[in-house]
């Protein structure tokens, strides 16, 4: 069938364009795609791609038909798309390690091509198009009536901050939170604290637009750091001041910036936790002083998610009000404004952007 798409080589160009997709085979389904959320991941696609491929990652909607042997969802079923797909089988999956599954289950490329050449979808999926076929592991049906919208962005960066909260800190009830970074991730990272019942949660960030909205997603208390302030020092500081000179129970680095790597160490008291949750990959200096004493620092890849714990989960607590999505969604796009939003991610404009398709 045809398709049509946002599509990169790469070199920061996208082009929208039409390609084909052959029918669901076994354990595959074909999947009418409604809404695709904008990522920070996106735009490092579009710049670093090697070759061809659809983009998008975060998406949700409908399953058209299904292969043989696919049991967990029907045709017409609403579905939201989880970009870490487990196998169920491997090492990590027995153990629970489900997105770092060893053998990651995709639909072959040569099954999605471009002018006759087969193409890769951005991490198994290519949610920024009319159609997409993947494995059936990677669809969760959705529970309850939820805007497409919404649900498109819980395969991201809502489960990467809610998760590193409840399942990779595991933030106790009545504890000392700090987010560094207020986009997509630390959002979800400042609701993951409050659903957890932390007492108290400080976001950080230059921006003030950004901490109003952290504001609205839960925090208690803001700090607006300086551009000019080096590691966050000043600000860790103010942390320090705030919490009896002692520091914050958990600290969340989500500005995915290379310097600020180290910073949540500085945040945190003797014995506390530092999580890294914005996908950091270069080599930086860690000043080991930092660790001390007792600390411990960690580095969850999208929340620690388990699909089939962690959608139910997500669902649950967006219809009982607790996990704000609806209003995550601060603007829909069509297929043909990536480039704007793009432009309002980095700007800071959005709490979360979301193409309609």
């Amino acid at each position: 069938m045809k398709a049509i798409g946002i599509l990169t080589t790469g070199n920061d160009g996208t082009f929208v364009d039409e390609f084909e997709l052959d029918p669901p085979g076994p354990g595959e389904v074909l999947v009418e795609l409604r809404a695709s959320g904008v990522c920070h991941t996106d735009w490092d696609v579009k710049r670093n791609a090697k070759d061809i491929l659809v983009m998008g990652h975060e998406g949700a909607g409908v399953a058209l038909e299904i292969g043989a042997g696919v049991t967990r969802v029907s045709p017409g079923d609403a579905v939201a798309l989880n970009w870490a797909v487990p196998c169920g089988k491997c090492f990590q999956c027995a153990r629970g390690g489900h997105s770092v599954c060893e053998n990651k289950p995709e639909v072959p490329r040569e099954r999605t091509r471009h002018r006759g050449v087969g193409i890769r979808r951005a991490f198994r999926l290519g949610t920024m198009a009319t159609h997409t076929v993947v494995r059936e592991e990677a669809c969760v049906r959705i529970e309850g009536k939820i805007p497409f919208a919404s649900a498109s962005i819980l395969g991201c960066g809502v489960m990467t901050g809610v998760g590193s909260a409840l399942n990779a800190a595991r933030v106790e009830f009545g504890s000392i939170a700090v987010v560094l970074g207020c986009g997509g991730v630390g959002l979800n990272c400042i609701q993951g604290a409050r659903i957890a019942g932390a007492a108290r949660v400080i976001a950080v960030d230059v921006n003030p637009e950004r901490l109003a909205m952290a504001t609205l997603f839960g925090a208690t208390e803001t700090i607006l750091a300086d551009r000019a302030d080096e590691g966050l020092s000043a600000a860790a500081a103010k942390v320090r001041e705030a919490t009896s000179g002692r520091g914050a129970d958990y600290a969340f680095e989500c500005t995915a910036i290379p310097e600020l790597g180290a910073a949540p160490l500085a945040m945190i008291r003797n014995g506390g936790v530092a999580v890294q949750a914005s996908g950091i990959e270069r080599v930086i200096p860690f000043p080991m002083e930092l660790f001390e004493w007792n600390k411990a620092y960690i580095n969850p890849l999208y929340g620690l998610c388990v699909p089939d714990r962690d959608f139910p989960r997500l669902f649950e607590l967006y219809h009982a009000r607790q996990l704000l999505l609806d209003e995550m969604v601060t603007r829909t796009y069509t297929i043909h404004e990536l480039d704007g939003a793009f432009e309002d991610m980095r700007a800071g404009r959005n709490a979360k952007g979301v193409i309609l398709l």
